[in-house]
């Protein structure tokens, strides 16, 4: 008998809360931006809130800007099954777990290269396991994918106007695992938005990434952070106006700092400028998140702009 077999209906309803219990067992579907893992970026594994069976894992994990936890693959070719479903008046693909059958949510062609899938599953059907809780809760054979991948994320902070413009574009780059904006580079602890905007605080709007950087090196990164702004433009984007929206590459280590200052140099002798490129290289000191409602502003708000160049 299978270790990961279906309790019955009885047994469901026990276990789960009345949320998990909707979707995974109703196939109904959680509110975006408001579940437990859509912003979660833990090493681990994510198993069948139902059944414990192993669905996903942490290093396939991608940030969709969707608001629910996406996915490249399962965690194995036969972790979970697929199926037509026609319910909202279209046709989707549905995906179950493969022994349990909890409904998990859909996946879509529209992911990051090379799979291009994007496996758009419900916080409510999944429980999240640390990397180490792996052993101890049984999954000890899981450990090794991590093990052998090695440390895979890394972070980068970039600030080249508007905040809600520069995540934008690099949420949802192949490689990138994770975005947050706040502030970094000025000299009051905890500042709010409010406070950053007076100019007072002398923090610049800032983007912090994580990215896996076997996927996408940081070179690429600031190729991206160069095309988006205008870094000739002291304390101004478009029609942005004042010192939080300088333009900062905030280096993590002297590799960063290295190819930082290659990456200006080269772009200052291309000509595409006619002016100096006025970007500051300084070394990441601490940053501040920003309130929630700037966290994936544009993807939340289902697009926009702040009037700069993308």
């Amino acid at each position: 008998m299978s270790r990961y077999r279906k309790p019955s209906d009885q047994e469901l309803r026990q276990r789960l809360t009345p949320e998990q219990y909707r979707v995974a067992c109703q196939g109904g579907t959680e509110p975006p931006f408001a579940n437990a893992y859509w912003d979660h970026h833990a090493p681990g594994i994510y198993v069948d809130a139902a059944t414990g069976e192993p669905l996903f894992s942490s290093t396939d994990k991608f940030d969709s800007g969707t608001g629910w936890p996406s996915f490249t693959q399962p965690i194995a070719p036969d972790a979970v099954s697929t199926r037509e479903d026609r319910s909202a008046g279209m046709l989707r693909t549905e995906v179950r777990s493969r022994q349990g059958g909890s409904h998990l949510g859909h996946v879509f062609p529209d992911g990051p290269a090379p799979r291009g899938l994007r496996y758009c599953i419900n916080s409510a059907s999944l429980r999240f396991v640390p990397e180490d809780r792996l052993a101890a809760e049984g999954y000890g054979a899981y450990r090794r994918m991590f093990a052998a991948s090695g440390p895979r994320t890394r972070t980068a902070m970039f600030s080249a106007g508007c905040f809600w413009h520069v995540e934008d574009a690099f949420r949802g780059l192949p490689g990138v695992l994770s975005t947050e904006v706040g502030f970094a580079g000025g000299a009051v602890k905890d500042p709010t938005y409010e406070r950053v905007c007076t100019g007072a605080t002398g923090h610049a709007e800032t983007l912090r990434l994580g990215y896996d950087p076997s996927r996408i090196g940081y070179e690429e990164l600031l190729e991206v952070f160069w095309r988006i702004h205008d870094p000739t433009t002291p304390d101004r984007q478009g029609p942005d106006v004042g010192s939080q929206y300088r333009s900062v590459i905030f280096y993590a280590d002297e590799e960063q700092k290295r190819a930082a200052l290659k990456s200006k140099a080269a772009l200052e002798s291309s000509g595409r400028y006619p002016s100096r490129v006025v970007t500051q290289i300084v070394p990441a000191g601490e940053f501040y998140r920003a309130e929630e409602y700037h966290q994936h502003y544009y993807a939340k708000k289902g697009g926009g702009s702040c009037g700069v160049k993308r």
